[in-house]
């Protein structure tokens, strides 16, 4: 049976992840580790107990970006309308791309293919999020039945990756809401 995790322990790791979240966003995934330990009021040996390589602490901070990223998603499918969940999310989704690339980018590749089954976890959580959220619109009537949750992630991933501004961000997933809205007799 493993051993639980002390009280203090665990508020250690969570002051790590928070200020490692905050650190990077400002000065990138390169930044000093000394700043993360720093920034969460706790020694060196603390945070190389919790994260002994800056490549543990990556992947600890984007998998924590990327849980969220999906929890926002279940909490969207209890909220209606579904196509304004849906687009919603998808609107996480882009801001997610734009501002975590850097950090996914970060995260080297390795011999093991740790990185590739990591990643390919990720990406099939934020899938599972965008179909359920996409097959509830579809269901209330509120997206064409032949969009594919494929496409509808490409289109944000191109979004985000066009670097676009929060008001052209809105408009261009505005742009996607209206082309897969489900008037009457439109198809593809």
């Amino acid at each position: 049976m493993p051993r639980a995790i002390r009280a203090d322990a665990r508020r250690n790791r969570e002051l790590l992840l928070a200020a490692a979240k905050e650190v990077f966003a400002e000065r990138g995934a390169d930044a000093p580790l000394d700043d993360v330990a720093r920034r969460a009021g706790v020694g060196n040996a603390t945070m190389y107990r919790h994260f002994p390589a800056r490549q543990e602490l990556i992947i600890a901070v984007y998998s924590d970006e990327v849980t969220a990223l999906c929890e926002r998603g279940e909490a969207l499918l209890a909220e209606d309308p579904p196509g304004d969940a849906l687009f919603a999310w998808l609107e996480a989704f882009v801001a997610h791309v734009a501002t975590k690339r850097d950090l996914a980018r970060a995260l080297t590749d390795d011999r093991a293919g740790r990185r590739s089954a990591l990643f390919d976890g990720w990406h099939e959580a934020m899938r599972a999020t965008a179909s359920a959220l996409l097959d509830r619109a579809r269901r209330a009537g509120a997206i064409r039945t032949e969009v594919e949750v494929a496409d509808l992630l490409l289109l944000a991933n191109g979004i985000a990756l066009a670097g676009a501004d929060d008001v052209r961000t809105r408009r261009l997933i505005h742009l996607i809401r209206t082309g897969t809205d489900r008037g009457p007799g439109r198809t593809i």
